[in-house]
């Protein structure tokens, strides 16, 4: 394993070395404020521009970690809406059959993240009064008229719930996922948690930005490993931007 380490760190050199240092800069900025300690996940949403807008916020709010729930529906993005965002971002798309919510929410579970469902319960918890301390969250957004499925509610360890005023009972899912974002990533940057990205996510998450950015880095990718004697395969881009995970 310390060799697969090693070898990433010599490809992201030789990368970075055909990238103007303003453009590196950039790049690093945006780590500086990217985070895994919150994750979202969207369930079968059927509106492009509504899950498009959602992966927009992500990254302009420095979510890492999208999750998207396949039922019916099938993920699609609008690039008009999403500006590019997918690129910036680890997509998980989980479809299979018809317990995929369940065994996505295992997933989660099993790389410690609580189940946040947003949506109205009689145990909810206000935004404003959510207790980011306990632990990393993963935070369920479900579609815009049926809401989250009872595998989620069922399942959910806490609820949460945007203070509304008004007559309307809900707030567009794109409109909700950014509220909560800018008020929980707000916090999270003032408060004392470890909310930052491990050295190896940092790493990992560098070489993919520069392989998705830099022109036919298949090519570039190719000669620097033939030139170090680095075998090029564990490092290769999916064709798709999306991680494809099929639960059963």
């Amino acid at each position: 394993m310390q060799t697969y380490y090693e070898d990433r760190s010599k490809i992201i050199n030789g990368l970075s070395d055909v990238v103007l240092p303003e453009r590196l800069a950039v790049l690093e900025q945006a780590l500086s404020f990217r985070t895994r300690y919150i994750t979202v996940v969207v369930e079968n949403i059927y509106q492009p521009q509504n899950a498009s807008a959602v992966l927009r916020t992500c990254d302009c709010m420095g979510i890492q970690n999208v999750s998207i729930i396949e039922h019916n529906n099938r993920y699609r993005v609008n690039p008009e809406i999403a500006m590019g965002a997918d690129q910036w971002l680890t997509v998980h798309k989980y479809s299979g059959n018809k317990n995929v919510t369940s065994a996505t929410i295992n997933n989660l579970r099993q790389n410690g993240y609580r189940i946040i469902a947003t949506s109205p319960h009689a145990d909810d918890v206000l935004l404003p009064n959510f207790d980011l301390n306990k632990g990393k969250i993963a935070l369920f957004f479900g579609t815009e008229k049926q809401g989250l499925t009872n595998e989620v509610l069922n399942n959910a360890d806490e609820f949460l719930r945007i203070p509304m005023f008004g007559f309307t009972e809900s707030f567009n899912i794109s409109v909700s996922a950014a509220i909560i974002l800018s008020s929980l990533v707000e916090r999270l940057h003032k408060s004392n948690i470890d909310w930052h990205l491990t050295d190896n996510d940092h790493d990992e998450i560098l070489l993919t930005w520069l392989l998705r950015t830099i022109k036919r880095s298949d090519l570039l990718l190719e000669r620097l490993c033939n030139e170090l004697d680095i075998n090029p395969e564990p490092f290769v881009l999916p064709k798709n931007d999306v991680i494809f995970d099929h639960l059963h």
